[in-house]
């Protein structure tokens, strides 16, 4: 129902807008604005896209969780949506968008109206990991006791495939005399 009256009433707040600037100062006047603003808001839109993709990364090298640099990028592009898009409104609530305490607010906003059941990332201790020989731990490295190996799911009454020893263990048809 909100995505429905937000479709309806954005467009004729923008016509509205339109009709009073276009009042005021003019058609070309109003159109050069129009194009300022689709321009300003692309190369912002751009510069604060490689900040947001900047601390993605950070946030992966560090193994910290990547939710808000994700959610600061979403907000990004949707503001430079906005931005693009025609209209006083549109444009003011995507340059909005590209201020960061803006961002931080409607993540906190949105973060306290989601629930996570569960996120975990990478083990339960993780370092950084360091030069050769320093001691650190390599956190994409095999951590504990991994085994890592394949299986074939049998279904119950059935007879599994015969396939070749592996060589790791003799069977009884390999005992060496």
């Amino acid at each position: 129902m909100y995505l429905f009256l937000a479709f309806l009433a954005v467009p004729i707040i923008e016509i509205a807008l339109f009709i009073q600037v276009g009042g005021l100062i003019g058609l070309w006047p109003t159109l050069a604005i129009v194009i300022f603003t689709a321009v300003l808001g692309s190369w912002l839109m751009r510069s604060q896209g490689r900040l947001a993709m900047g601390q993605l990364r950070g946030s992966f090298q560090r193994l910290d969780d990547p939710t808000e640099p994700l959610a600061h990028g979403a907000m990004i592009l949707v503001a430079g949506v906005l931005l693009l898009t025609p209209g006083f409104f549109t444009d003011a609530m995507g340059f909005a968008l590209l201020i960061p305490p803006v961002r931080r607010a409607v993540f906190r906003f949105a973060r306290s109206r989601v629930s996570v059941a569960q996120f975990q990332m990478g083990g339960a201790t993780m370092y950084r990991a360091g030069p050769q020989g320093s001691g650190a731990h390599d956190p994409f490295g095999p951590q504990g006791d991994v085994i890592d190996g394949d299986f074939t799911e049998v279904k119950p009454g059935s007879q599994p495939r015969k396939t070749p020893p592996s060589g790791w263990v003799e069977g009884p048809d390999q005992r060496r005399s």
